[in-house]
C-alpha cells in the first residue's frame, strides 16, 4: 500500500546582490508540510557565480543569512525566541517579502509522500 500524498508549501531562496539591477541567483529552498510536521531547508551557495554578479558582495553576510534560515527551520536554541513559534509561523516569517540581499520567492504548493525527498528534489531542480 502506498503512502498518501500530503500538501506541502515551498519557496525558493535567492540572492539579489544589487537590488537596483534586479539580478538574482537561487541559493536554497524552504519547505513546510503541516500534515507531516516538517519544516526544512536546503541551500547551495555557488560563490564564484555570485561574485560574477557582484564582486563586492558580502559573502559572509549571505552565509550568515542562510545559517539563520536553517536555524529557524530546525528550531531549538539556535532559533532564539522564534523557537517557541509553531513551524507554520516560522515558515510564514521566512517567506514574507523583504528587501534584503537574501530574499524568498513566491510560495508554491504541491503534493508529496516525503517532504525530505521533495526538498532534495527541489534543490536539485531549482538551485543546482
Amino acid at each position: 500500500m502506498t503512502q498518501q500524498r500530503k500538501v506541502f508549501e515551498y519557496a525558493v531562496l535567492r540572492v539579489i546582490p544589487r537590488l537596483e539591477r534586479g539580478e538574482a541567483m537561487n541559493v536554497g529552498v524552504v519547505l513546510y508540510c503541516r500534515a507531516l510536521d516538517f519544516l526544512g531547508c536546503r541551500t547551495h551557495l555557488d560563490e564564484p557565480r555570485l561574485l560574477a554578479l557582484d564582486q563586492n558582495l558580502d559573502l559572509d553576510g549571505v552565509r550568515a543569512s542562510l545559517k539563520a534560515v536553517n536555524a529557524l527551520c530546525c528550531g531549538g536554541e539556535q532559533a532564539g525566541q522564534a523557537a517557541e513559534e509553531p513551524q507554520g509561523s516560522r515558515f510564514r516569517w521566512l517567506t514574507a517579502p523583504r528587501s534584503t540581499v537574501v530574499q524568498p520567492g513566491p510560495v508554491h504548493a504541491g503534493l508529496t509522500e516525503s517532504p525530505e525527498d521533495e526538498l532534495n528534489r527541489l534543490l536539485a531542480l531549482l538551485v543546482r
